[in-house]
């Protein structure tokens, strides 16, 4: 049943997205590959979110979410020609966003997902720091 509702959104979603194109032209294919950085190996259930961005560089309204499958792979057709911004969320990743120029029939886009790193706190030392009794010694004229 799950499966059902969400293959209904989707389409819906689709639907949705298409509408929102002004210009008909070219459609283009896209397959994508969420892998993770430090070791390449696929991201599951990542979230892809597509955007179309106009002329002037601004996210226009409309858009279509896409899941991966176990092999960190997912795939959309009819991407209208243009700026596309693409966004990915997975749980336990940093959240990836980059536009893409959509230019050819067939394109695949490789997307690797970094760890978030560590925040940065003033209370703590850092290596990069030099700490006071390092300084060098005043020099006082003779």
């Amino acid at each position: 049943m799950k499966r059902r509702v969400a293959f209904v959104l989707a389409g819906v979603l689709s639907v949705g997205y298409l509408a929102a194109q002004d210009d008909e032209g070219p459609v283009a294919s896209l397959r994508f590959l969420v892998v993770k950085d430090a070791n390449g190996k696929p991201v599951k259930n990542a979230a892809v979110i597509m955007h179309p961005v106009n002329r002037k560089g601004k996210q226009e309204r409309g858009g279509m979410e896409l899941k991966t499958d176990p092999e960190g792979r997912t795939s959309f057709d009819g991407i209208p020609y243009g700026l596309l911004r693409v966004q990915v969320l997975a749980q336990g990743f940093q959240t990836f966003g980059e536009d893409y120029d959509i230019n050819k029939p067939d394109m695949e886009i490789k997307i690797k997902l970094k760890r978030p790193a560590g925040q940065y706190s003033i209370y703590e030392k850092h290596p990069e720091e030099k700490k006071d009794d390092q300084k060098p010694p005043d020099q006082k004229p003779q």
